[in-house]
């Protein structure tokens, strides 16, 4: 189920899949909601420092625009700020801000008609890395290499590639999150594999990416 860059060497520090998409991390989210909730906007900062990485890298998928990404998460935060009652009352709390950023971005990309507007041979991971601390598997060449391919999708495939990849989501919740069926889901992220496979061969020879059951 899973989209390996290096099958038999990931890089070191992790598979991009291991911490970020369990379920600590989801229960940390709906803890900070509900203190935000509880001591108002002095616990933004922390609700902030939790997320923002992952959110920014969501919206720059949907943006194609380190800027606008970061715009639209701190929209997305000061909304949250406003009526916190609704992230905490959320059934899931990181689904309904991953769902705040996404119309953000949706929105800013729309306004400004960025709609993956830079050549698809150019790699610039400016808009792909985030002004927050990255991690160890991002400053791997081939992590890096799977980032500037992402670039290249169409926003609908990127988006699903993040959510599917980063944030561990099933098509089910993919599908939901996106408001898409299942089999659409599942479609946009396959057909999103055989484009990165195609663009990232040249970085990885003699390697390939795992395919993954519809689930």
């Amino acid at each position: 189920m899973i989209f390996q860059i290096s099958v038999d060497n990931p890089p070191a520090g992790g598979h991009p899949t291991g911490v970020e998409n369990s379920a600590d991390f989801r229960c940390q989210v709906a803890e900070v909601a509900h203190r935000l909730t509880a001591d108002g906007v002095c616990v933004l900062g922390a609700l902030f420092d939790l997320t923002a990485q992952r959110l920014v890298r969501l919206a720059v998928a949907i943006t194609r625009h380190q800027p606008d990404a970061e715009d639209a998460v701190q929209t997305a935060l000061v909304k949250v700020a406003r009526a916190p009652q609704r992230l905490a009352g959320a059934d899931c709390p990181w689904a309904y801000l991953l769902r705040m950023v996404r119309n953000e971005a949706l929105m800013i990309a729309r306004r400004k008609q960025r709609w993956f507007s830079a050549p698809t041979g150019t790699v610039d991971l400016s808009d792909l890395t985030t002004y927050c601390k990255v991690d160890r598997l991002e400053q791997e060449e081939s992590f890096r290499a799977a980032l500037a391919a992402l670039r290249t999708l169409p926003a609908e495939q990127a988006e699903v590639v993040v959510l599917k990849i980063w944030e561990g989501l099933t098509f089910a919740q993919i599908g939901e999150l996106l408001d898409i069926s299942l089999h659409t889901a599942a479609s946009r992220y396959q057909y999103a594999l055989a484009k990165l496979a195609r663009r990232l061969a040249p970085h990885q020879p003699g390697e390939r990416m795992t395919e993954v059951r519809h689930g």
